[in-house]
């Protein structure tokens, strides 16, 4: 017998079709690369939208074809999110910092048939266009070239049908070993994904918020907030360029209210703030995600009145996994112990189920003690079971997918990330974490980031080094941080060595690089 309930399938056009109606007139604002500023609203996305659905099909695009996108965060880029996915295509951001090999692979291994790209990007285009053997039409959404495109349609015309199974979204990992893998996501997934973000714990968003998403669209699916945005009606602040002075401009003069990007957003931002004196006085809610944010960080937004929703996802989790949800007896606790709770990685919403498994048994699941660590696993309806192509599912017969992430669960299902398992350091037959003391070093006011590796030692396999970059004007000596680190760490995991350098590599998406850094020092040796 089936249920008497009316057929919808959560298709993600509905997303756009509600903002336009309910919330049609909240504004979308652009702040482009030139210094120029546009200004739309959700009415005038699913208008447009339905304009690039015509413009598509007179290219041929059909079911299932791939529409890619280089580009920046602006109204434009919004657009081509429901233009693609509405003419039932696939949409493919791709991420314009990835090496050209990567670009090259990415794109045909997508057989992507269009390309709309920021001008910014074009001599990347013109040097990649003979090694793209798919792509048939290019557009820049610059200099009037894409609103001539889609200013020849009426944009009277209806959204693709189709099973809310199909696939909607692909985005590629950053690829740290081996070429970069494709996640394929689906109508479904993505509906119950941008619901799920609007709850308090996650985005906390409703029409009243202002977001200005520092997270690139190419990223992560943007960590789902064009589509989540869309649901809940919310004002869009969009800058094509990351400039610290920009951002805390636009965020005052919008008056912005929530925001989300990496630590490292963070730190530049404050930077400026300390050198001009400004504040950010309508902010509420920062999204912090991409790798851990030091302490320091978490403590110096929440006593400006902010709320830290510290995160953690992966492109695979679409990319929500947990994020820092108050505890029930939040009101009763001291602020260092609130802090020390944003710190965690926080916990999994409905429809995300975690466990650790012994990082040397991995069918040996470890118990939830605030003290065990273990390999992250991960599953629900937003995680994936295949990557695009694949012939073999990447989860375990029960269906977890490994994270590749060291994590402690909590009790109360508080997840505690400590490290990659590619990068956690052994020693003497016991665990460090790389991460823990990277951000207890720059919690230090004279460093300005920090990356901890493990080097080859004769007696205890592996033992730490502290790769550290000083801030401007900073003497900070090794033996200065060795001191400050002796009561925030562990005796035994204080690094034997603290080397100073005027830079870390970062990968495509801004996360610091150990891969990259473990090659640039290859013939390092301890001394012993």
């Amino acid at each position: 017998m089936l249920g008497a309930m009316q057929d919808w399938d959560l298709r993600v056009t509905h997303l756009i079709d509600h903002a336009a109606r309910e919330n049609g007139m909240r504004e979308i604002v652009t702040r482009w690369a030139d210094g120029s500023e546009t200004r739309t609203d959700w009415a005038g996305i699913r208008r447009d939208a339905l304009k690039m659905v015509q413009a598509l099909r007179r290219l041929g695009v059909d079911k299932g074809d791939r529409v890619a996108t280089l580009a920046m965060n602006h109204s434009r880029h919004l657009v081509s999110w429901y233009g693609a996915v509405g003419v039932g295509g696939i949409l493919h951001t791709i991420n314009p910092r990835l090496f050209e090999e990567q670009l090259e692979y990415i794109a045909n291994h997508a057989e992507d048939r269009v390309l709309l790209y920021d001008a910014a990007f074009a001599p990347l285009v013109e040097k990649m266009k003979p090694r793209w053997t798919t792509i048939e039409h290019y557009i820049c959404y610059d200099n009037g070239e894409f609103e001539a495109w889609i200013g020849a349609e009426d944009g009277h015309t209806e959204w693709a049908q189709g099973d809310e199974r199909d696939p909607c979204m692909l985005c590629y990992t950053s690829g740290t070993t081996g070429n970069p893998k494709g996640v394929l996501y689906e109508h479904r997934s993505t509906m119950l994904h941008a619901l799920v973000s609007l709850q308090p714990a996650i985005f906390n968003a409703d029409p009243r918020a202002v977001m200005l998403p520092v997270v690139p669209m190419f990223h992560a699916a943007s960590w789902g907030l064009p589509w989540g945005g869309a649901a809940a009606g919310i004002k869009f602040v969009y800058s094509a360029v990351n400039d610290p002075a920009v951002l805390c401009e636009l965020m005052n003069r919008e008056k912005v209210t929530h925001s989300a990007g990496v630590p490292t957003v963070w730190l530049s931002m404050f930077q400026h703030m300390d050198q001009t004196g400004e504040t950010l006085p309508h902010l509420k809610t920062a999204i912090i995600g991409g790798s851990a944010a030091p302490r320091f960080m978490i403590e110096r937004l929440a006593k400006s009145g902010v709320d830290v929703a510290h995160a953690w996802g992966m492109t695979e989790t679409s990319p929500i996994g947990t994020t820092g949800a108050k505890t029930p007896d939040w009101d009763e606790l001291d602020f260092d112990r609130q802090i020390s709770i944003k710190q965690l990685q926080g916990r999994p919403p409905f429809g995300v189920e975690l466990r650790c498994v012994d990082l040397d048994d991995p069918t040996k699941v470890v118990p939830r003690d605030g003290e065990t660590a273990g390999a992250l696993q991960v599953r629900g309806p937003w995680v994936i079971k295949r990557y695009f192509k694949a012939e073999e599912d990447a989860t375990t017969p029960d269906g977890w997918f490994d994270t590749g992430d060291v994590g402690i669960i909590h009790p109360d299902g508080t997840l505690q990330l400590t490290d990659r398992t590619k990068d956690v350091i052994k020693s003497g037959g016991e665990w460090i974490s790389s991460v823990e003391l990277e951000n207890a070093a720059v919690g230090h006011p004279d460093v300005a980031e920090a990356a901890a590796i493990g080097m080859p030692h004769p007696k205890w396999d592996e033992r730490p080094v502290l790769f550290v970059v000083r801030k401007e004007g900073s003497a900070l000596s090794s033996g200065d941080l060795r001191d400050y680190l002796a009561d925030k760490v562990a005796k035994w995991w204080l690094p034997d060595a603290v080397e100073f350098v005027d830079d870390i590599p970062h990968t495509a998406t801004g996360k610091i690089s150990k891969k990259d850094l473990r090659e640039r020092f290859s013939d390092y040796v301890l001394e012993t």
